[in-house]
């Protein structure tokens, strides 16, 4: 039984690289760069966006929204005048907690990939299982909260070792709470040595610039390979 589950695993992960690939082809002749935004659920992703994807300096920005259910968070980022195509995984794809390669290339066909430098693809709020499935991306950004204790490193280390880049958001709430910047940093380098990060405030706009210029660098990047 063991033996067959592993199996399935292996198999479903290599369906996905094989659909990730297709949707890399996709995103290269469109010229399109693709960065993969997650976090745990209220981490803060959905207001970095909001500071950012009208100020990009002529960068043709989109946003591909993962949710459960629902539409909040891609209604505020369409209130901003940025194309927003909105992926529901519940009940079309049972609910997941993740996006994965074959839903990302199922939203495609109203993804205006020609019109656009950069694709940020918003993905479910999860800590688990979003590290484990490619999507074509050339990026990958985790955003953690300070909200969340300094622990989360180590609880959940592929999420982090899976990203280039580790935004730390609400900042501003550090006067209120019992939260060790310091060793966060220090565990975030024990599961991934030398990954970047940036120290963010969506709320009062401080390291906003870094984020900003962050994604500008990732939309002039060369193309990943897939």
């Amino acid at each position: 039984m063991h033996r067959t589950r592993v199996r399935v695993v292996e198999d479903a992960l290599d369906a996905n690289t094989t659909i990730a690939q297709a949707n890399r082809a996709d995103f290269d002749r469109a010229g399109v760069k693709v960065v993969n935004l997650m976090s745990a659920p209220g981490a803060g992703k959905t207001a970095l966006l909001e500071r950012v994807v009208d100020a990009l300096d002529g960068v043709r920005v989109g946003v591909l929204e993962g949710d459960v259910q629902g539409s909040y968070d891609a209604d505020r980022l369409a209130s901003l005048h940025v194309p927003v195509t909105q992926i529901n995984t519940d009940p079309g794809f049972g609910g997941e907690c993740h996006l994965d390669a074959n839903m990302v290339r199922s939203a495609l066909g109203a993804v205006p990939l020609d019109d656009l430098d950069l694709l940020i693809v918003e993905n479910v709020g999860n800590l688990v299982c979003p590290a484990e499935f490619r999507i074509g991306e050339d990026a990958r950004v985790m955003v953690c909260a300070v909200t969340e204790g300094e622990d989360k490193p180590l609880k959940y280390p592929l999420m982090f070792r899976a990203c280039e880049l580790v935004v730390i958001n609400k900042i501003d709430l550090l006067p209120h709470l019992d939260f060790d910047l310091e060793k966060f940093v220090h565990n975030l380098e024990a599961v991934h040595p030398g990954i970047d990060s940036i120290l963010v405030s969506a709320r009062t706009g401080e390291g906003i610039e870094q984020w900003r210029e962050w994604l500008l660098r990732a939309a002039a990047r060369e193309p990943a390979t897939a």
